[in-house]
């Protein structure tokens, strides 16, 4: 695998992202709207619990997480469709440009293009709630292996291999 045939694909996402608004208009909005209905929800939970928990930054956090890997996946469905909508893969595939090279490529440039908002909505989810939400990044690790061992198909599969 080459690296400037996978940074080529990225720059080629970058100018068809460049180019339309209708592609950078969604790369704000919904995660602005996610941050502002969760921000509500968190907002109720924490007046009506009364226990002392704060859920701001352990709900918006994961909404946050949740909605960068969503932008990924479809920011790499979306650009696949394109060149398969527009027939571009005859023109892509001429080139010596490999099918890792770029699958590797657009999931770079989603990457680049999720983490763009990501950031934005860590800004606006930061100065609208004064909530630290790098502060879970710590526990983060702990939280996917203990996900990842307490999943319930893994467990009854686990099961099943006794029997």
């Amino acid at each position: 695998m080459q690296l400037n045939r996978v940074a080529a694909i990225m720059l080629r996402q970058i100018y068809l992202l460049r180019s339309s608004m209708a592609r950078i208009v969604p790369l704000f909005v919904w995660v602005a709207v996610d941050i502002v209905l969760w921000g509500f929800i968190t907002r109720y939970l924490n007046h009506v619990s009364g226990a002392g928990m704060n859920f701001v930054p352990m709900l918006l956090g994961t909404v946050l997480m949740w909605d960068f890997l969503t932008r990924v996946m479809q920011g790499v469905t979306m650009a696949f469709f394109e060149d398969v909508w527009s027939r571009n893969f005859l023109n892509i595939f001429s080139t010596p440009l490999t099918v890792p090279e770029y699958v590797s490529g657009l999931v770079m440039a989603s990457v680049l293009t999720s983490l763009v908002g990501l950031i934005v909505t860590i800004n606006a989810g930061i100065s609208e709630y004064d909530e630290d939400f790098l502060s879970i990044g710590r526990r983060m690790p702990w939280l996917v292996i203990f996900g990842r061992c307490c999943n319930p198909a893994q467990v009854s599969q686990q099961q099943c291999r006794h029997y």
